[in-house]
C-alpha cells in the first residue's frame, strides 16, 4: 500500500520531491484536505536552528618597554644583533614592567575589545585565562579579572595552565561551552610573562620570550541545519615524560624556593641560571616538535576531511624562525599560506597564535572568511591543533 503525502515545509506545495531530513530533526505528518476516496497528508519538517561557536574579534596587548637585540649585545659576547636575529627571527621583544603581571596584561587586552566595541563587559558571560604565570596560587586570576573588568559576577570564570599550545585548548573549551548551551559569549584571555622566569645572562632563553597578552570573543552563530562547524575539529597531544624539557623546576609545591635552588650554575654553553629560573632544552624541544606536529598536521587534514589546499592559512605557535622553518617543510606548506610573526614580539607563549592570526587578518594576508589552521605545542609536552573558519572582521 502506497500512501500519497510528501516530505516538506508546511508552506510547500503538496506532492514534492522527498528530500532527505538532517540528522536529529524531527517531523511530524499533519493531514490536509482529506477526502473518503483517500486521505492526502503532508509532512512538516521541523528544521532545528543549531548554534555554531566562532571567533568573532581578537585583540592584544604589549609591555611598553622593549629589550632589543643591540642591548643583548651588550650582555653577550660574540653575539651581534644581525646573529641573534638570524637565529632566532626575532629584534625585539616586549617586556612586562616590574610590578605588572599577567591579569594586569590580560585586562588592558581585554579592554582593548571593549573600546573598539567589539564587545562590552554585560555581554561575556564566561572568562578564561590561559596562563603559566598567574597573580597568585589562589584564587584563579580570571575572578580577579571579572571584578576589574566589571563583568556580571553571573559569568563562569577559570585558569588553566597550559603554555604555546594553551590557545588552541582554549577555543575546545570555548566550542564546547557555546554549543552546549552553557555560555554565549565567551572572553579567552592568553597571558604570560615568562621574563619573569628567566635569569638575565641566559641567552639560549631570554632572546626568544617576550611578555605578552591576548583577548579572543566566542560567539555562537545561529545556522540551520548541521552545517559546518566553525571552530573545530581539533587534535589533541600530551606526553608527560618531557615536562622537564621546558619548565621552571623550582617555586611550587614539589620543590619549594629555598637557599638551594637559589644556587647559580653556568652550563658549557656559557648559559646561567639556577633551579628558581626558566630552563629550555632547545634541541630536544625542536626534536618534539619535528616528531609531534607534522603527524599533527596529518591527522587534523584526515579528521576534517580537507586535503591542505582547502586550507588558506596556517598559524603555527610562533616558536622561533628556524623551528618554523623546519616544520613548514615537514609538513609541506606553500610559504605563501604559512603565517610567520614574531619579528618583533619574540615568543609570546600562549599568545602567539592569537597575535598571529589578528596581524594577519589586518595586513590582508588572511581573507574574510578564511579557513585556517591553528597548531600549537610546547610545555607539557603538550601540542594541539584546530580549525577555524573567520568571521568577516576580527
Amino acid at each position: 500500500m502506497t500512501f500519497p503525502f510528501s516530505l516538506t515545509s508546511s508552506c510547500a506545495a503538496p506532492r514534492s520531491p522527498l528530500p532527505e531530513l538532517p540528522f536529529g530533526s524531527r517531523a511530524r505528518l499533519v493531514p490536509f484536505e482529506a477526502s473518503a476516496a483517500a486521505p492526502n497528508w503532508r509532512q512538516e519538517v521541523k528544521i532545528p536552528l543549531m548554534i555554531r561557536a566562532q571567533i568573532e574579534a581578537i585583540d592584544y596587548y604589549l609591555p611598553e618597554t622593549i629589550l632589543t637585540n643591540e642591548e643583548l649585545e651588550q650582555l653577550y659576547s660574540g653575539w651581534s644583533p644581525a646573529v641573534v636575529r638570524e637565529k632566532t627571527g626575532i629584534q625585539g621583544r616586549h617586556i612586562a614592567a616590574k610590578d605588572e603581571t599577567a591579569s594586569d596584561m590580560a585586562v588592558k587586552a581585554a579592554q582593548k575589545l571593549f573600546d573598539r566595541n567589539a564587545c562590552t563587559p554585560a555581554d561575556i558571560d564566561f572568562v578564561m585565562l590561559c596562563t603559566q604565570s598567574p597573580d597568585y596560587f589562589l584564587p584563579t586570576s580570571a575572578c580577579l579579572i571579572q571584578n576589574r573588568l566589571r563583568i556580571p559576577k553571573k559569568c563562569g570564570a577559570f585558569d588553566f595552565n597550559l603554555g604555546c599550545s594553551g590557545f588552541v585548548y582554549g577555543l575546545a573549551i570555548a566550542r564546547a561551552l557555546i554549543e552546549n548551551g552553557l555560555a554565549g559569549n565567551i572572553l579567552l584571555l592568553t597571558a604570560d610573562t615568562y621574563s619573569k622566569f628567566i635569569h638575565p645572562m641566559d641567552r639560549s632563553v631570554r632572546t626568544v620570550f617576550g611578555d605578552a597578552a591576548s583577548a579572543t570573543l566566542i560567539g555562537g552563530v545561529e545556522t540551520n541545519g548541521a552545517g559546518e562547524a566553525l571552530i573545530g575539529p581539533f587534535v589533541f597531544g600530551t606526553d608527560g615524560s618531557g615536562a622537564d624539557l621546558l619548565m621552571v623546576p623550582a617555586g611550587g609545591l614539589r620543590e619549594p624556593h629555598s637557599s638551594q635552588t637559589a644556587v647559580e650554575q653556568t652550563d658549557e654553553k656559557g648559559n646561567t641560571r639556577s633551579r628558581d629560573h626558566l630552563f629550555m632544552n632547545g634541541p630536544a624541544i625542536l626534536t618534539f616538535s619535528m616528531s609531534a606536529v607534522p603527524a599533527l598536521v596529518e591527522k587534523l587534514l584526515s579528521e576534517s576531511g580537507l586535503d591542505r589546499e582547502n586550507i588558506d592559512a596556517f598559524v603555527f605557535h610562533q616558536a622561533n624562525k628556524l623551528m618554523l622553518e623546519v616544520l613548514r617543510k615537514a609538513c609541506n606548506i606553500p610559504p605563501g599560506r604559512f603565517v610567520v610573526d614574531l619579528e618583533d614580539k619574540g615568543n609570546t607563549v600562549g599568545s602567539t597564535i592569537p597575535i598571529a592570526l589578528a596581524n594577519a587578518f589586518r595586513g590582508g594576508t588572511i581573507k574574510p572568511q578564511a579557513r585556517v589552521m591553528l597548531v600549537g605545542f610546547g610545555a607539557g609536552l603538550s601540542w594541539a591543533g584546530g580549525l577555524s573558519v573567520l568571521p568577516g572582521g576580527l
